[in-house]
């Protein structure tokens, strides 16, 4: 009994000590299998695809006239809009520079830019957008306005000057009586607009708003 106690105060067994290594190795085996799942899961944009940034280019060369036809820009699924007072007014009130996305909110078809009507069309299922994205509520079953995506503008230094307010998957929001952060608002477009890039991230989307009544 003497020897027994004296062995086992002389530290760990052999099988003991193998145990703790093998649950070392495990653990650390784990770890690593996590990171690397984790980190293949994680989406890996090049500039130029689709779900990264867009430099569209110089906003005094490519600046659409407000309340004009909007600018397409296909690779990035972007309309790129100049909002005035006029279709601000039939809309979510608000003016400014805006890059809505390409995708109907109802099931995904590709709508068009209408000319005659100065509104986007939804050859689909007849869904119909007022020149800022906004449903209109009577024409189709889309059940919210036309997604937008995050805008920066951008210096000579790649510095960002502006840039609209929110993140990926916030919804639309323009009031900040609601205690909720604006979201998806249009930027202010600079009076002196030299040097000034305009970038789309297409990887940060902000849901569309609800329907207005074309009767308001």
């Amino acid at each position: 009994m003497a020897d027994a106690n004296a062995t086992t105060g002389q530290g760990i067994t052999r099988r003991e000590f193998l145990n703790y290594v093998w649950g070392a190795a495990m653990t650390l085996f784990l770890a690593e299998f996590g990171v690397g799942v984790y980190l293949f899961m994680l989406p890996r944009f090049r500039e130029g695809q689709f779900g990264a940034p867009f430099d569209l280019g110089l906003l005094s060369e490519i600046l659409p006239p407000q309340d004009g036809v909007p600018g397409s820009y296909p690779d990035a699924k972007t309309w790129l809009l100049n909002i005035g007072p006029t279709e601000a007014q039939k809309g979510e009130a608000q003016q400014g520079l805006l890059a809505i996305y390409k995708v109907c909110t109802h099931l995904g078809c590709l709508y068009k830019f209408e000319p005659s009507t100065d509104r986007f069309e939804c050859p689909c299922h007849g869904s119909k957008f007022w020149l800022d994205g906004t449903k209109i509520l009577e024409q189709g079953p889309a059940p919210r306005g036309l997604d937008r995506f995050v805008v920066e503008l951008r210096n000579e230094r790649g510095e960002v000057v502006a840039r609209t307010p929110g993140k990926n998957n916030d919804d639309y929001n323009d009031d900040p009586a609601n205690g909720k952060p604006l979201a998806g608002t249009p930027l202010e477009i600079p009076a002196d607009t030299t040097g000034l890039r305009v970038w789309v991230l297409t990887g940060e989307r902000i849901k569309g708003g609800p329907p207005k009544s074309e009767k308001a």
